[in-house]
């Protein structure tokens, strides 16, 4: 943003914070606080606190450190009120989406940096990795808060974590527990519930989408082809009485059918299990892909002996004529009706690549929506 369009925005930007930064308290806080808006919306690469003084006329490079680093006041207000306003603002919400942004760095002393997958690279390299729960429509998408990954590595590492001042007993979290506490916390700032959808790290764990039923919420998680399943409703059979001894609870891994991979499930579908989707007119022509859709229950942990408690979800498989092998798995909880699918289609397709599905309810329940 130039200097001229943020000038022009100025009593617009002032209303926005006057609610948001109530919070912060005392006057000069404030201040600071729209001065630093200010330099983040400023173009400019570096939105470090020298290089975004120089941006800004009269912008006091001693005092935004200040502000930064030893302000008392509390976040969690301030999100929460930036989140009422983002409900405020965007219409029609369908889904929350949980994402993750990685900031790619050269150093090693921002907190939170170390070489592990970035996605903004593609590629294991050096970043920071933010953790965030979006309020989402199939046009427009806006976080509603977010959580910074700490890796273990970093906690190990006092001498390191003293230096940025990372506050005592901060506790590894793996992302997956970070995702449930952004959830947990939009739930107790009474946010209208929304089916939540996220990527394969999140939709693999068994435990976090059993977590995201105990919250009665419903959901659409993307799994890799590895993931085990039965088709059918597992059986619970009575374990055999015992001679002596205390009695089983359960029966051997003998007695259940075997589990198969969604891989395997999806190569021994019949045709007929199998629908075109149309999601787009293309310059060349309609865009399409093949989808099936089918109940599930998770086998996590069933050769081990493991009793979970097994659910029906629905499996969506995406297959493309032109492909040798599926290209998409997705289990997901909706409920007792599949009312809202039409717009929770379009969201997922849009968190994919910006495309939205059109497809036939007749085909696999949903309804047939158009870009």
């Amino acid at each position: 943003m130039t200097p001229r369009a943020l000038h022009q925005l100025d009593e617009r930007l002032t209303g926005f914070l006057e609610d948001l930064t109530a919070p912060m308290g005392r006057s000069e806080r404030r201040h600071w606080a729209h001065v630093y808006l200010q330099g983040l919306l400023l173009d400019g690469e570096r939105k470090s606190v020298e290089p975004l003084a120089e941006r800004i006329p009269g912008a006091d490079v001693q005092a935004l450190r200040q502000f930064l680093g030893q302000s008392p006041w509390e976040v969690e207000e301030v999100q929460r009120r930036l989140a009422l306003k983002v409900i405020e603002t965007l219409s029609e919400p369908e889904v929350w989406i949980l994402d993750e942004t990685s900031f790619p760095k050269a150093g090693e002393h921002s907190v939170g940096v170390a070489r592990q997958y970035c996605g903004a690279l593609g590629k294991i390299a050096n970043c920071q990795i933010a953790l965030s729960l979006h309020w989402s429509s199939g046009e427009a998408s806006c976080p509603l808060s977010w959580r910074l990954y700490l890796p273990e590595g970093w906690l190990a590492d006092r001498r390191r974590a003293e230096e940025v001042k990372l506050p005592d007993g901060v506790a590894y979290k793996s992302k997956t527990r970070l995702a449930l506490e952004l959830v947990d916390q939009a739930l107790a700032w009474k946010l209208p519930s929304l089916p939540v959808i996220g990527d394969s790290a999140y939709g693999n764990s068994f435990e976090f989408r059993q977590a995201l039923r105990q919250r009665q919420l419903q959901y659409v998680m993307a799994v890799e082809p590895s993931t085990v399943v039965w088709t059918e409703a597992p059986p619970v059979p009575v374990p055999p009485a015992k001679p002596m001894g205390r009695p089983r609870r359960y029966a051997p891994v003998s007695a259940l059918p075997t589990a198969r991979s969604l891989q395997e499930v999806a190569k021994a579908l019949p045709r007929s299990a199998w629908q075109t989707v149309v999601w787009r007119a293309g310059t060349k022509g309609p865009m399409r892909s093949r989808f099936a859709k089918l109940p599930a229950w998770a086998a996590h942990g069933w050769k081990a002996q493991q009793h979970p408690e097994r659910v029906c979800e629905w499996l969506l498989i995406e297959w493309p004529l032109t492909a040798s092998e599926p290209t998409g798995y997705w289990l997901a909880s909706l409920g007792q009706q599949l009312v809202g699918l039409r717009r929770l289609s379009r969201t997922i397709a849009s968190s994919r690549g910006n495309w939205a599905w059109t497809i036939s309810r007749d085909a696999i329940g949903w309804d047939g929506i158009t870009t």
